[in-house]
């Protein structure tokens, strides 16, 4: 292959990897806490949702079971039975399950992208390790060192505006998402948002940012070290 256009291959490649670090990162965070059990529970209770639903804590505790359970399920609609006053009684109504559908596409898409992304840096990183050997560690460490700087940058920018006036980013994120109005809930009447009040929501995006920021960091330390100790420091937007 012609020197020059593989030289702009590993620049393009290289590029990618670096812009996959921060949606890697994102989309693996969103996917660890949609799965929290803990986290769900500690809105529970931070919140008084047991007081504000009337609805036991185990009983709660079994309706974010059965909401994971649907996040990770082919089911097309949630249905969140729990006992409330001894009886059976159904959560959610068509409203609300008509945004969790909505809500589990996104869950669906936020997977999809992490399994690309991942899988795209490892091939990255295992073809060019297969072709190119110890002469590979320095760009790698690199691209690991641009795209730890990136994902700082986009943290900082978005934990501003998310800090500064979370309704409207949070208003923001659902226009942006959502084709219709299915999530604009009564926190009176819908079960929905009285199970995740305003303060879980702050909470969720302040944990998932800290845990990107501190993992990027980290990388971002690591590859720095690495570059320093064989004194090559290259900036990544110079290619190789």
């Amino acid at each position: 292959m012609n020197e020059t256009v593989l030289k702009y291959i590993r620049i393009v490649t290289k590029w990618l990897f670096m812009l996959c670090i921060p949606l890697f990162l994102l989309t693996g965070f969103i996917a660890i806490a949609l799965n929290s059990q803990w986290l769900y529970e500690h809105s529970f209770n931070t919140y008084g949702v047991k007081e504000t639903t009337g609805i036991e804590k185990v009983e709660l505790e079994k309706a974010a079971t059965q909401i994971i359970r649907y996040f990770n399920s082919s089911e097309e609609y949630l249905s969140v039975t729990v006992i409330k006053d001894g009886a059976d009684f159904v959560l959610l109504n068509e409203k609300e399950v008509a945004h969790m559908k909505d809500v589990k596409a996104l869950v669906r898409l936020d997977y999809y992208v992490l399994l690309g992304t991942g899988l795209f840096m490892l091939l990255f990183i295992s073809l060019n390790i297969f072709y190119r050997r110890r002469e590979f560690y320095r760009p790698l460490a690199s691209a690991v060192f641009g795209g730890a700087g990136i994902t700082l940058g986009l943290i900082l920018i978005l934990g501003i505006i998310a800090v500064a006036d979370f309704n409207t980013f949070f208003t923001a994120f659902h226009l942006l998402s959502f084709t219709n109005d299915f999530w604009l809930l009564d926190p009176n009447t819908d079960y929905l948002i009285m199970l995740f009040p305003g303060g879980f929501w702050f909470d969720s995006v302040m944990y998932i940012a800290i845990a990107i920021a501190v993992s990027a960091l980290i990388a971002g330390i690591v590859s720095w070290w690495y570059l320093r100790k064989k004194d090559a420091v290259t900036m990544p937007f110079y290619g190789e």
